[in-house]
């Protein structure tokens, strides 16, 4: 049996020897977890109050952000809802869609790495 501790050798509360490993500095470096953009897809049926609305009731934006949003997914085609960790971005566009769905428009929403 290997046991990690420090100091000498030392009996097993059951009478056998402990191998004891070195005093180890381990460090540890945490990375960052990978970003994701949640895009919104412009369509010729969803509508831009619906748009804000989703985007103000998913994605906690204020009225003015999501009119931002709205109108550069008009004019460009596409537009950024938000940056998050890559569950949470999937999670918001699937809750996205399915208020769509809901409501029967054809929304898209996507997800991709930053």
């Amino acid at each position: 049996m290997l046991r990690f501790r420090s100091g000498p050798d030392k009996k097993d509360d059951d009478g056998g020897n402990t191998r004891i490993a070195p005093d180890v500095d381990v460090k540890t470096r945490v990375e960052k977890p990978r970003m994701f953009k949640v895009l919104f897809h412009n369509d010729d049926y969803t509508t831009m109050e619906f748009v804000i609305e989703v985007l103000a009731g998913v994605f906690r934006r204020t009225r003015v952000e999501a009119t931002r949003i709205m109108l550069s997914v008009h004019r460009s085609g596409k537009g950024v809802a938000g940056v998050y960790t890559r569950e949470i971005a999937e999670t918001k566009a699937q809750l996205a869609m399915d208020r769509a769905r809901e409501r029967g428009y054809p929304l898209l929403v996507t997800t991709e790495p930053e």
